[in-house]
């Protein structure tokens, strides 16, 4: 295939967007942490997180977000994506599968991508390539370029999680690393063998969470997601009404995705949750004039 079939356009969007030994001695030293920069923690059963858990993914059902998109390898490639190292973008976002992403220019203001996703299907407007580009978000290709292995459905399960059902079994387990101690929650999927679906760490500072890891058949690992700098947000007036009560929301998410080798950084400026949101911000149409193009099974279809 070549690159315009194998989702160059992929590409312009996501461009767009310790003991010390003594010498020889055999002796360890042992250095202690004066208590007052020992980091405290918070303890909390299965059940306490799981219920957390899920009351979370259950009051937060939109995310309208203001923010900085940067990718780890967007200054390898040639063209649009050299211009645009760093993109502006707004997201938005509701359950069970919408998502809609428009990045611009930093500064100027210039829109360079237009996305929108149901989760089944998705379009692309490329404003600087005079493209729309539509297509099934189940159709895998590998791109020749990583980035261009980007799909608007990582964004989505990145922020908005799904609920850990009643009949799916869930392991419980502790974890420390030189950065801080942590509880983890392993959700298996079920069938002929069991296999790991996902993993949910808590920080134990403030038993929010901290990484979300989602696994494909035989334990292949698809999304490494890190979350930090969780602060207050502004709520929908009306949504507030529900009695939800006060919610957070990271300020800091970097996506890994090892298969499609990509890195995706994300500061979020600005955030509302629970918005109500019109049908019709999540679709979007070819602009009169544009090269419109179809992805399928057999390759790419341009359409009159």
């Amino acid at each position: 295939m070549n690159s315009a079939r194998n989702w160059a356009f992929w590409g312009v969007l996501a461009a767009v967007v310790c003991g010390c030994a003594a010498g020889g001695s055999g002796v360890t030293t042992t250095k202690v942490v004066p208590t007052a920069r020992r980091q405290a923690v918070k303890d909390a059963s299965e059940e306490e997180l799981l219920a957390r858990y899920n009351e979370y993914v259950h009051s937060v059902k939109s995310v309208d977000a203001t923010v900085e998109l940067k990718t780890t390898t967007g200054s390898k490639y040639n063209g649009v994506i050299d211009e645009y190292h760093e993109v502006k973008a707004f997201l938005l976002a509701e359950r069970p599968a919408d998502i809609r992403v428009i990045g611009q220019v930093p500064v100027v203001g210039k829109t360079i991508f237009d996305m929108a996703s149901d989760g089944e299907t998705f379009e692309l407007s490329i404003p600087p390539k005079g493209k729309f580009v539509e297509g099934a978000v189940a159709l895998e290709r590998t791109g020749a370029k990583p980035i261009e292995n980007l799909r608007p459905q990582h964004l989505f399960e990145a922020l908005l999680w799904p609920e850990v059902r009643k009949e799916e079994i869930v392991l419980f387990e502790e974890a420390d690393d030189q950065d801080g101690r942590y509880y983890v929650l392993t959700v298996l999927r079920g069938g002929y063998k069991s296999e790991i679906l996902r993993k949910v760490w808590f920080d134990r500072a403030d038993l929010n969470v901290s990484r979300y890891e989602s696994y494909g058949p035989k334990g292949t690992l698809l999304s490494d997601v890190h979350y930090s700098d969780w602060q207050s947000v502004t709520v929908d007036a009306i949504a507030a009404t529900s009695g939800a009560g006060p919610l957070q929301y990271p300020r800091q998410i970097r996506i890994e995705r090892p298969r499609d080798e990509y890195q995706l950084d994300m500061k979020v400026s600005k955030v509302t949750l629970n918005e109500t949101v019109e049908a019709n911000r999540f679709r979007l149409q070819a602009p009169t004039g544009v090269e419109v193009v179809h992805l399928g099974e057999d390759g790419e279809t341009k359409k009159p």
